[in-house]
């Protein structure tokens, strides 16, 4: 049970550091050479799919790799991250959570659960991406993971697809 408390704490810092990362205006430029950062929003539903697949990808990457500045790219100024037991949390705490979690999880990392990931259009605005994700990490030299869910509004604007909006549930 405590390795469960310990892994829901962590799952809602990483969840909350990760979305919350742009709320105070000061996102950083997308990383250079991501090309599926700047890509136009697609009229083709499978091929919106595989834009948001590969973003998602691209954040979790960032995520794995303990990349805070990369996380940061990929989320618009104004986000709002909805957590079913933390509430509404700011750019601020997404910051210093990701580095409170990587620091006391160094081996913290996010897969996507497979067949999970939808991905519907929004007229003249971007994307919403809703799945499940799985955080695993060390807890007394055991794994400890939990499986969560989520919904992410994918904004694209001036160039740039940025995550706006976030709901994560399920903990």
């Amino acid at each position: 049970m405590r390795a469960f408390t310990t892994l829901r704490r962590a799952g809602y810092l990483c969840c909350a550091a990760l979305w919350l990362v742009s709320v105070a205006g000061s996102a950083e430029p997308a990383p250079a050479g991501n090309t599926a950062v700047t890509t136009p929003p697609p009229t083709d539903p499978a091929a919106l799919r595989e834009l948001v697949t590969g973003l998602d990808r691209a954040m979790f990457d960032a995520y794995n790799a303990h990349d805070v500045a990369g996380l940061m790219a990929l989320f618009a100024p104004g986000l709002e991250f909805f957590h079913d037991t933390g509430g509404l949390a700011g750019y601020e705490a997404a910051q210093s959570g990701f580095t409170q979690v990587f620091a006391n999880n160094p081996d913290i990392r996010r897969d996507l659960v497979p067949g999970t990931l939808q991905v519907y259009p929004i007229k003249d605005y971007g994307a919403i991406e809703i799945g499940a994700h799985r955080f695993c990490h060390t807890e007394d030299g055991k794994a400890d993971c939990g499986t969560f869910q989520f919904l992410q509004v994918w904004h694209y604007d001036g160039g740039r697809w940025q995550v706006s909006r976030v709901v994560s549930y399920g903990h």
